[in-house]
């Protein structure tokens, strides 16, 4: 089993990153694969609402997106990382987000998100973490996704690596999501062998407010 952590900060190694990788270790603790995936600092465009993907399954915009979005066929479970920008997530990972699951939305069969588990990991230096967490995890239930709690809202606080390695219980709070991810996978996949099957699917109904 393996779990992808999605490193949204600009930095490669800073604040999220040293977050991720205390849930990545105690995923790996429990027996499970981890893989820290990070979006990089170049600017990545928004969705244009073009349809493309609907089409093809990926994006028409070839760059980070689709590279990740092919990877994350492979993983059981997801944690997306993001710094707090203004009280909401960073925009390179909510450009990222936005595109990534609208192509799974579309018309793509082979759903990479389907019944997986996420969470969401935020760091900050004081506030906007809550609204943060917030967002990005509506990215999860629109596609069917389990969210796996920890103790506390999934958050750390620091201006840099060495401040979020002070607060313990937001290190604290990253294990237990760790190890929680990790049984929620067990039992996922003790129900498989089990032969208990995911719930059947029927065809999605959309309407607007005014039919």
């Amino acid at each position: 089993m393996k779990v992808m952590l999605v490193n949204g900060s600009p930095r490669k190694e800073g604040c999220t990153y040293t977050a991720l990788c205390e849930v990545a270790n105690a995923l790996n603790k429990e027996g499970i694969k981890t893989e820290i995936f990070w979006i990089g600092n170049k600017p990545i465009g928004g969705c244009i609402a073009c349809m493309k993907c609907r089409e093809t399954g990926n994006c028409v915009f070839d760059d980070v997106v689709n590279v990740f979005r092919q990877k994350a066929y492979e993983a059981d479970g997801f944690i997306f990382g993001s710094p707090v920008h203004y009280a909401a997530a960073s925009g390179n990972i909510t450009a990222f987000m936005d595109r990534l699951f609208y192509s799974e939305f579309g018309g793509n069969k082979n759903k990479a998100f389907y019944m997986k588990p996420a969470a969401a990991v935020i760091s900050a230096r004081r506030a906007g973490t809550t609204a943060t967490f917030d967002q990005l995890n509506k990215y999860f239930t629109i596609q069917e996704m389990p969210i796996v709690s920890s103790r506390y809202w999934n958050m750390v606080h620091g201006t840099n690596p060495e401040q979020v390695q002070q607060d313990a219980e937001g290190l604290y709070t990253m294990r237990v999501l760790g190890r929680n991810m990790a049984y929620f996978l067990k039992c996922q996949e003790a129900a498989c062998n089990a032969g208990i099957s995911l719930p059947e699917r029927e065809e999605a109904i959309f309407t607007n407010f005014i039919r």
